[in-house]
């Protein structure tokens, strides 16, 4: 019973921590890419090429189940990864919640990297999904690196710059990219009181456990194994800093 989890970085995190809460027999098997990372500035065919060979890394290794806890693989590399590995291996991308939210705040947020927040994916979920609130994308710059790096001090610095872009009314804040949920304590506190936070992971968690059932598997040994760009390694310090990496083994 092996779940594989692919991102460029600690983005991977919180859905593989909900995951083990929820579920803590599954195996997961983390796939990072430090020498690609960060994967959002790079040309889509690269970054397709990248993730998919990551897939077949990930079936190499076992896994019933792949999840693209990414927004950046999601976008541009969900077909390619279903295409090469099959019918039979569920694959599971990541959608920012500008639904959910949009669909109780009359003004939203989307919080996410340069590259997301400027990209035609981005705009069209808002069109598809705004609804009758007021949904705007804010772009926080250097934010995702500074989780990578553990650097809370800039990652505080990133949050600042990002709630104050943010409208003044603002009613609920869409965590895009899914790096952020491991700084969810200093986004809240930078945010005015009784803003609302949207985050996916404990949901893509949920659904990679509902096609995980439907293959009637037994039950795995929660077995933590971490692939560096595909080479056997483990979670970086930095991950240490993070709840979600400790409960997942990072040592400082």
């Amino acid at each position: 019973m092996i779940v594989a989890l692919i991102d460029s970085g600690l983005g991977l995190l919180p859905t593989a921590a909900w995951l083990r809460k929820l579920r803590p027999e599954v195996d997961l098997l983390l796939q990072s890419d430090p020498d690609g990372a960060p994967w959002g500035p790079k040309p889509e065919q690269w970054v397709a090429d990248r993730v998919v060979e990551a897939a077949r890394n990930s079936l190499r290794h076992g896994a019933q189940v792949i999840v693209l806890p990414c927004n950046t693989a999601s976008v541009t590399a969900l077909e390619h990864v279903r295409a090469e590995v099959g019918p039979g291996v569920p694959v599971v991308g990541t959608v920012p919640a500008i639904k959910p939210a949009a669909a109780v705040c009359n003004s939203v947020a989307v919080w996410a990297t340069a590259a997301t927040t400027a990209s035609k994916y981005q705009a069209n979920l808002i069109a598809q999904f705004a609804g009758d609130a007021k949904v705007v994308g804010v772009a926080c710059h250097g934010l995702a690196d500074a989780i990578d790096r553990g650097d809370l001090t800039a990652a505080k610095e990133s949050i600042a710059r990002a709630a104050e872009q943010s409208p003044a009314d603002v009613e609920g804040v869409v965590l895009g990219c899914t790096h952020y949920p491991l700084v969810i304590d200093e986004i809240i506190a930078a945010l005015p009181p009784g803003v609302r936070l949207f985050d996916s992971a404990q949901a893509v968690a949920a659904q990679t456990l509902r096609r995980l059932d439907a293959l009637n598997l037994p039950p795995g040994t929660g077995e933590v194994t971490v692939l560096t760009s595909g080479r056997p390694g483990t979670l970086p310090s930095s991950a240490a800093h993070f709840e979600p990496g400790r409960l997942l083994g990072a040592k400082p």
